[in-house]
């Protein structure tokens, strides 16, 4: 493996590392016809990767009469639910690689925007400690697209932001990797990327394994070193 890992690895939750979306669009939904109004597919992927509680204004905005803090409050309790019921769904992949990284001594946090007892509940059905630390939509003041998250997930393992790779699968969650300095790795998954220098593509995570992760850095960090 090459000798320069990355200082640690940042992940997204919904929609990278498990594909909780179609459990959120569901509970969006049923939330939005239960005051009588219509809540499309096209909406449901206007909110991919936005903080929870933006989003809650936007269904606000859309005729659901609850507090932002009810919704969100709502919506988490749905999802959870059915992640109990259900379990987790893994993206094809994730939990491989996040092994992998572990084994290899790389260090991983999750970056999510949904509430702490919301990751927490993922994190707890892993079965793994790869992640050391979480920083959720409810500890942050500024959501993705924001620095903030990712920043705050390096100062908590007390390591350069820049040296982090993170994994993102939305546009709203790549703007902040980016923003934040990280080498970013995009994921596409219910939304589509555009392709840009400012980040690495992948189709999927099967296959990926740490070597394929510090390859991606390396090759970043050389590449920004020679401009």
């Amino acid at each position: 493996m090459t000798t320069l890992l990355p200082d640690a690895v940042l992940w997204d939750m919904d929609g990278t590392l498990v594909d909780t979306e179609p459990y959120w669009i569901s509970a969006e939904t049923d939330l939005v016809e239960s005051f009588g109004r219509t809540w499309t597919y096209e909406d449901a992927m206007s909110l991919v990767g936005a903080g929870l509680w933006d989003s809650a204004e936007t269904l606000r905005s859309r005729g659901v009469d609850l507090s932002a803090d009810d919704i969100v409050a709502h919506l988490t309790s749905v999802v959870m639910r059915r992640i109990t019921e259900e379990g987790v769904p893994f993206r094809p992949g994730a939990r491989e690689l996040l092994t992998d990284l572990h084994r290899a001594g790389v260090r991983s946090a999750l970056v999510t925007m949904s509430v702490r007892a919301m990751a927490q509940h993922v994190v707890d059905r892993i079965g793994s400690d790869a992640f050391e630390t979480l920083v959720t939509g409810d500890e942050v003041s500024r959501p993705k697209p924001h620095p903030d998250p990712y920043v705050e997930a390096a100062a908590r393992l007390g390591v350069d932001v820049t040296r982090c790779v993170a994994i993102e699968d939305s546009r709203t969650g790549l703007a902040s990797a980016v923003a934040a300095g990280t080498v970013a790795i995009a994921v596409p998954h219910a939304v589509s990327i555009p392709e840009s220098s400012d980040h690495i593509t992948w189709p999927s995570l099967a296959g990926r394994t740490a070597e394929s992760i510090t390859e991606v850095f390396a090759s970043r960090r050389a590449s920004a070193g020679s401009r």
